[in-house]
Formats: structure tokens, sequence, C-alpha cells
């Protein structure tokens, strides 16, 4: 066993195959994230989850898990939940002589979603989900839009927080992003690098705040694709100014931190260079984060062999002392795991809790 497993991969299918063993078993891997590619059935995915457990059991599963156009499982039972900004329109929207009932509905109603969500995911065997989004809807952003609760940092941060509630709940951890905000910009880190020219002072008294209020009760935090110039030239998942300064020091954030996606254009090019998966994950790992994700890459032409030289080119880079395991962060990361048995979705289906959630549900 590795003092540090920070590799979070994907698998091709529905079921684990030789290779998929064999990478989860790597002691540098500390878990796998889901898509809609390896979802046939709620039977199936549970099957899946067990499967990956076997390997071993510390692994952790996860998943981008959200609710409106961003929710990997949708058939077989599960429940179709609304976008974030619903819950932002709820808000505003007071009952005729009741200031504020508004409010109150929209809590209650992200409490029960959290619930919900991560009831049902937990039923199958899904440890953390990478929620709730964070960012503020400026209007500009195509890629976060709907999946932003509201414009206000103020009711953000409430609405998150009672998401987060439910999620608890259910036993589920939760990822708050993508720090320190990616709504203001317009372009999609999926596609490209997005340039976020405001200051520091500006960002932290609007975008990052949600961070600053939510900080003791977010379990992990997934920093942006995003490079803001007038605070460093690299984005903020491998930045150590925005990680350890800003984050870790400035906001005294103590949970976990995943990087995005490295297979994003937005982790591709880092100072100007073209980089490979390796590079972009040590300069990641270098600038504060606990763990890396790498999607997708099992569903390539070449069988996951991205994946293989990641690995390989981690453990070389380890032994050349570019990164240092960090038993810090493997607590970080065994944190996020589930202190409990998960329920089976026959139990779920009659629980009284559930059951009310559902009712509350916009």
């Amino acid at each position: 066993m590795s003092d540090h497993a920070p590799v979070i991969i994907d698998v091709a299918g529905t079921r684990l195959t030789a290779d998929d063993r064999r990478r989860l078993s790597d002691p540098l891997v500390g878990g796998m994230i889901l898509f809609g590619r390896n979802w046939e059935s709620r039977e199936q995915v549970a099957a899946l989850c067990a499967e990956v457990k076997q390997v071993r059991d510390d692994l952790l599963i996860s998943v981008d898990h959200e609710g409106g156009r961003v929710q990997r499982f949708r058939t077989d039972g599960f429940t179709h939940l609304p976008p974030m900004r619903r819950f932002g329109e709820m808000w505003m929207k007071d009952a005729r002589g009741r200031e504020g009932s508004g409010a109150m509905r929209a809590m209650a109603a992200a409490t029960a979603a959290g619930y919900v969500l991560g009831a049902e995911l937990r039923a199958c065997g899904v440890d953390l989900s990478f929620t709730p989004v964070l960012d503020l809807d400026f209007g500009a952003s195509s890629v976060i839009g709907d999946r932003s609760f509201h414009r206000d940092p103020r009711i953000v941060t409430l609405l998150a927080r009672a998401l987060m509630q439910g999620l608890l709940q259910a036993g589920v951890a939760n990822c708050g992003k993508h720090f320190p905000g990616h709504g203001y910009v317009k372009a999609d880190s999926h596609l490209e690098i997005p340039v976020d020219d405001r200051a520091l002072k500006t960002i932290l008294e609007d975008d990052a705040v949600p961070y600053e209020w939510l900080g003791t009760a977010l379990a992990s935090v997934m920093p942006a694709h995003v490079i803001y110039p007038k605070v460093d030239k690299l984005p903020a998942g491998f930045s150590p100014k925005w990680l350890n300064d800003v984050l870790r020091e400035k906001l005294q954030f103590q949970g976990a931190i995943f990087s995005d996606d490295l297979s994003m254009a937005g982790a591709r090019r880092i100072d100007g260079r073209e980089v490979t998966y390796t590079q972009a994950a040590v300069v990641a790992l270098q600038a504060g984060c606990d763990m890396v994700l790498l999607c997708n890459e099992s569903v390539n032409s070449e069988g996951g062999r991205a994946i293989d030289e990641l690995l390989e080119g981690l453990a070389q880079a380890r032994d050349r002392r570019e990164w240092q395991a960090n038993e810090a962060s493997e607590q970080r990361r065994l944190a996020l795991l589930p202190c409990g048995p998960a329920p089976s979705w026959d139990h779920l289906m009659t629980e009284p809790r559930y059951m009310r959630a559902l009712q509350l549900l916009p």
C-alpha cells in the first residue's frame, strides 16, 4: 500500500476487465470516477461498485452527479433532479405577505435534493458526488449556466450548505467546485483555457466567498482550469498561489483538493507549453492538489495506455523526488470514504425521510 494514492481513474465499461483490476490495484490509484457509459441498470452499477471495493476496499468511488444536465444516472428508478438554478428561483419567490418564505422553501427543497441525490447513489455503492457547484451565475458561462444556484454569493452559500446537509444525511461526501470561480468566463475549459482578468480582491469579495463561508462544511474542493493572470499565470488547479496561499492559508480550508480532469484542454497547456499527463499531474500535486483525475482515457483507441503511462510516469517522478507522497493528503482522501454500510435500494424506497424528500423537490 502506498502512503499516498493520488490518482482517480475511470473504467471503460459496465464490468471490470483484467486491465481495470490491474490499474485499480496500483498503489498510486486512490479511486475511480463513474460515467454514463458505466451504467446499464441499478443492479449492474451496484455490482460494478462492489467489484471495485473487492479490489481494494479503500478505493473512493465518485461520480459527477449534480442534477439538471449533469446527472450520470437517470433511469431504473433514479430521480430526475432539477438544475440548481431552480432552487435560486424558488428563493426569490415569497408567498404573499410572507417575506423570506421563498428562502425557507428553497433551503428545505435543496436539503431534500441533496438527500435524494446522495441516498440513491449510496444505495448503489457510490461514495462521493462532485457537487455542489459554487460558481456564481453571471449569465456569461455556457458550461456553468443553470448549474449555478444564483448570482448572489450569500444565496449560493446557503443553498449549497442545505444541499450538503442532505448529502451528509445520506452518507455521501461533497465537493465544491470550481474554485475560485468559473462563472465569470465564457470559455469552456473542456475545450480551451479560459482567462479571467479580474483582480484578486474582486474575486475574493465575490466568487470565492462561498468557499470561505463553507470552509468547515466542505469535504473537498475542485479548482477551475481557468487562468487569473492578475494573480498567477498558471491555471488555478496548478497554482500554489491559489491552492496554498489562498485556499489553504487565507481561507483556512482543511479538506481534500482534487484537480479537475487532466485530459481537459485547460490542463494540457501549462505556462504556455504542451504537457503530458504525467507532467500535469506532477505540477498539480506540487501545487497543493491531494488527488488528480484522469477521465475518459480508458475508452480511447489504445485501450487505456494513457492511464498506464501516467501511473508509470508518476511513480518514476516520485522516485526522482519531483513530487513527494504526502501522508496528510492520504488522510484527507480516506476521510471522504463513508463511515457506515450502504442501505439497500428496497429499504430506501420505503424510508420515511426519502419519501418526504421526494415530496419537497421542485
